[in-house]
């Protein structure tokens, strides 16, 4: 497949786009009849042409007219280059100053300006006009472009502007790449094919039979076909027109301003924070006050301003601002924008967006966080969207950053700030130390406390207070050693339960449960009512002075070993329960208790009246 690029047209109204694109291309971009009937474009055309150098070059050819400004932007939005047309008969006229603005505050990377009409002039008006059309655009995104003398009529000049178009190609940054994504600026049914979306495609490549999805509408679909300049392709790649016939989706479901792309790769957002600069001939402040449009790839909303920072945004200065939007639309960190004053008809600026998925509460630092992400680039955000939240998911981070760079620390499935991880161990540390010495005796702090200190330590930190991230912070200091956690408990790796230090109680249990009375011994009940704590009884237990065998009772280590003495003595013939408490001197109460023990450790099995021991072959 041959590189692909995309140019958009731009500049007032009846200056010659339409025709100039007829002229390059061979392919006439105006659809309508109303276009067609009135000599003006009203919705957006396109056509493609095979260059010298063998790239072959798509053109957005957008309307001049103010009245249809709206559907320019869907053009020129996604796109970063520009085939910018004065006629040399008329000059500057107030749409070519609009244009131009746009395409300033949108970064256009690289253009040409085709001075139309030359037929029209005589060498000293040309002259001119070229000189004027030169000062305009001093100071601007094309001040460098070159500019082409052309007729669309006789064809003058039209080698020259070719090869004015190659070289910008040839020098253009290349096209970002990352998720896919189709800025879809048409929808309409093919008979016979279904629905057809067309529009932009930026990013990655798309190809029939991937499962896509388009919002903000949400809609799911398969990529039934894909053409790119009316020739099927099983493969469609940026930076390129494609036309994509989607299975499973009707026509209504869809709109201009919808954006294609794989599924879950994507959210569309109704609040974003983002730097904004005003066009250069703005002569007054913009303020939160007033209804405005956002206008981003080929999506439009209504939007509100909250200044972030200085309470305006002056002529010829910066600002941070939040925008709310009157409806979600899809956004990615550093996608351009323009900003339209509603009341007025007037672009009044434009700008970045900086965080699609901004905190609630922007924060007295907010101007901080937006100067770090205003001077990163894309694979640091991962890295800022870190440090900004303490912890954020590594799926997340993709999602929200469209940037699968690594950020500093990775713990299990989440990315932390540098400094969490030793916050958290420390206030865990902190709090297993304290709960020891209350404790002595229990083996840990039980795993719900634990995990409440370390939720506690992350909304300390700024981070959430997530399970997930908990319990993977948790295992990551087990995993380092820093402390040992069992199902049950979490301690710090030096603490073992001090018996010595209640060695009177132990021996008072130690009396109630051995000696004369082994073979029934006190319940823990009856232990308990002899001033006996739990937590002597269960401290007793796990450092195996005595083997608790249920809720109930408890047993020395000597009485079980010779119990299991006696059931494997009976080998294959097996042992009945009154047979096993005869052997050890002891009651039902008792014996059945131990006998269901040795059942759940996989010691003996039953069958029926009898048990067996496990290494022996005996039963039916």
């Amino acid at each position: 497949m041959a590189e692909l690029r995309v140019v958009a047209t731009a500049g007032h109204v009846d200056h010659g786009k339409s025709a100039l694109i007829a002229r390059l291309t061979g392919i006439d971009p105006d659809r309508w009849e109303e276009e067609k009937r009135r000599g003006l474009t009203i919705d957006l055309g396109y056509a493609w042409v095979t260059l010298p150098s063998g790239r072959e070059t798509g053109f957005v050819d957008v309307p001049g007219h103010e009245r249809f400004i709206g559907n320019m932007l869907a053009g020129v939005g996604p796109v970063r280059l520009v085939l910018f047309v004065v006629a040399a008969d008329e000059g500057w006229k107030p749409q070519s100053e609009e244009h131009l603005e746009i395409l300033d505050v949108l970064g256009v990377t690289g253009g040409v300006v085709a001075l139309t009409k030359r037929d029209l002039v005589d060498d000293e008006t040309l002259a001119i006009a070229e000189a004027d059309v030169r000062e305009r655009l001093a100071g601007t995104a094309l001040a460098s472009a070159p500019i082409v003398p052309v007729s669309a009529r006789t064809g003058d000049g039209i080698d020259t502007l070719i090869a004015a178009l190659d070289a910008m190609l040839a020098g253009a940054e290349q096209p970002e790449t990352g998720r896919a994504r189709l800025f879809v600026d048409r929808v309409f049914t093919i008979k016979g094919a279904g629905t057809v979306v067309t529009g932009t495609l930026a990013g990655d490549c798309l190809t029939v039979g991937d499962d896509v999805e388009l919002l903000p509408s949400g809609v799911r679909a398969r990529i039934r076909g894909l053409q790119t300049h009316e020739q099927s392709e099983e493969r469609a790649c940026p930076v390129s027109r494609v036309a994509v016939n989607l299975a499973g989706i009707d026509r209504d479901e869809l709109a201009r301003g919808e954006v294609l792309g794989p599924v879950g790769a994507r959210r569309a957002t109704a609040t974003f924070d983002a730097v904004v600069r005003p066009v250069r001939r703005l002569d007054h402040p913009v303020t939160s006050k007033g209804a405005f449009m956002v206008h981003a790839g080929a999506a439009d909303a209504g939007a509100t301003l909250r200044f972030l920072g200085p309470t305006q945004l002056d002529p010829g200065g910066e600002a941070f601002v939040r925008v709310r939007l009157s409806h979600p639309i899809v956004l990615d960190p550093f996608d351009r924008f323009v900003l339209r004053e509603a009341g007025r008809h007037e672009t009044v600026g434009g700008g970045r967006v900086l965080d699609p998925f901004p905190p609630v509460q922007p924060g007295r630092d907010a101007h901080l966080r937006l100067a770090a992400r205003a001077s990163a680039r894309g694979d640091d955000l991962p890295r800022l969207l870190t440090a900004e939240r303490g912890a954020v998911r590594a799926d997340e981070a993709l999602m929200l950053t469209g940037s699968a760079a690594p950020a500093a620390v990775r713990i299990g499935g989440w990315f932390v700030r540098d400094d969490l991880g030793g916050a958290v161990e420390r206030a865990l540390a902190g709090g297993l130390e304290t709960f020891h010495v209350a404790h002595p005796l229990e083996e840990g702090m039980p795993v719900s406390e634990a995990r409440d200190s370390v939720a506690d330590a992350l909304v300390a930190a700024g981070a959430p207070r997530d399970v997930g991230l908990v319990d993977a912070l948790l295992d990551d200091l087990a995993a380092r050693g820093d402390v040992a956690r069992s199902a049950a408990t979490v301690r710090l790796p030096g603490h073992r339960v001090a018996l010595d230090e209640r060695s009177e109680d132990i021996d008072r249990l130690l009396e109630l449960v051995g000696g004369e009375h082994e073979a029934t011994p006190a319940s823990v009940k009856e232990l308990q009512a002899a001033g006996l704590g739990r937590d002597v009884i269960e401290a007793a237990a796990r450092a195996g002075v005595i083997v608790r065998v249920s809720p109930e009772f408890v047993f020395t280590p000597g009485l079980v070993a010779k119990a299991e003495t006696v059931v494997r003595e009976a080998g294959a013939a097996g042992i009945t329960v009154s047979t096993f408490r005869e052997s050890l001197g002891t009651s039902r109460k008792f014996a059945l208790p131990l006998l269901e023990w040795f059942d759940h450790r996989g010691i003996t099995r039953r069958e029926g009246d009898l048990r067996f021991p496990r290494d022996s072959g005996g039963g039916a």
